[in-house]
């Protein structure tokens, strides 16, 4: 064998050699599970476009089932709300929820899926991807060994389902109200007395005046629910969740174990789930809302402005007790309002005169 051939030889050979990493790479397969804070057949959450049944066969389908993935609805493998601790300590791979439910171990968490009188759709979006809040989220859930993605979003909410009207501040004092979060503690400093129940428990709550108001998400979710036959009074501003994103919680030491172009997989799927979901709530809400107007004798129509005034004054003073208490949560809340602050002087010069000139026209 001459030289040429020689040197042909072993670069083959050193070639081969880096070759067969990445083959091994390529054949692995990871079998995960995922759980969920709602139950296996929720519209939305769990089923349709966008859901996280949806984003497991887009992750399935894009890695040629490199990832696989087994979904565990509220309930059928641990209880709704263990999904957090359940990643942070190992025991299943992924979680999907809202981050908000987990205000109790940090409340920053409130930020990274709605903030009173915060951020729409398109200005949420931009503080998590161009505004640093997801690198700030990433900051917060490390100490927890979770890697948190933006994997959904409902657009705006309602204010909710009430039996009487709601004409003045007065009219809140003793109303019993299912909502939950940091929404909850601004009712309760206007004298609503809060309550905490599941999404099934709402219908036959209000049915028997267990409660006189309730919050779920929009108008096809909350007509699902029945709640259009037991409170007539459909109230709007969306001043509670103007934006309420779904997370995606993965365990770190999982997530390192990816490679590269799987990792990109995850973060590409999630991503098209956060658009496509709230693409799907935009229309079927609009057909829903359509539907209780016309056909079930909804009264729809927005909060009296003194209302919405006095919830947004006690909005700023629990948020401000909040960041008071916990340096994390301030870091977290100067840089979404810094850059709300410059998302709605934007807003003036584009979404304003589209809704005031455009839209109406």
């Amino acid at each position: 064998m001459n030289r040429r051939m020689m040197l042909g030889a072993a670069a083959g050979g050193i070639a081969g050699s880096l070759a067969t990493p990445a083959v091994v790479t390529a054949q692995t397969t990871f079998n995960w599970r995922m759980t969920s804070f709602y139950g296996p057949q929720a519209a939305f959450y769990s089923t349709g476009p966008g859901s996280a049944r949806d984003l497991i066969d887009r992750i399935q389908r894009m890695s040629n089932n490199r990832i696989r993935i087994q979904f565990f609805g509220a309930g059928e493998l641990i209880p709704a709300a263990e999904g957090f601790d359940a990643v942070s300590a190992g025991i299943v791979e992924m979680n999907y929820a809202n981050a908000y439910f987990w205000t109790g171990k940090t409340f920053a968490a409130q930020y990274f899926t709605a903030v009173p009188f915060g951020l729409n759709f398109q200005g949420l979006n931009g503080w998590m991807y161009d505004g640093g809040g997801l690198d700030l989220w990433r900051e917060v859930y490390d100490r927890f060994n979770l890697v948190p993605f933006l994997c959904g979003n409902t657009g705006v909410q309602m204010t909710g389902w009430f039996r009487r009207p709601i004409n003045t501040v007065e009219d809140l004092r003793g109303l019993k109200m299912r909502i939950p979060g940091l929404a909850g503690r601004v009712y309760q400093a206007l004298g609503v007395d809060v309550r905490l129940l599941p999404p099934g428990e709402l219908f036959p709550a209000l049915e028997r005046g267990v409660i006189d108001a309730a919050e779920f998400v929009g108008p096809y979710l909350d007509r699902q629910l029945g709640l259009h036959r037991v409170a007539k009074h459909y109230y709007t501003t969306g001043w509670h969740e103007t934006a309420t994103a779904s997370e995606l919680t993965i365990n770190k030491a999982a997530w390192a174990r990816l490679p590269n172009d799987l990792k990109a997989i995850v973060e590409n799927a999630v991503a098209a789930c956060n658009v496509i979901s709230e693409a799907w709530c935009q229309k079927n809400n609009a057909d829903a809302m359509e539907d209780l107007i016309r056909n079930h004798g909804v009264e729809a129509k927005e909060l009296p402005d003194a209302v919405v005034a006095r919830l947004r004054e006690e909005n700023a003073k629990v948020l401000e007790a909040a960041i008071a208490r916990d340096a994390v949560t301030r870091r977290v809340h100067e840089s979404y309002m810094a850059y709300k602050a410059r998302f709605d002087a934007w807003s003036r010069y584009s979404e304003v005169p589209y809704h005031n000139k455009i839209r109406e026209a």
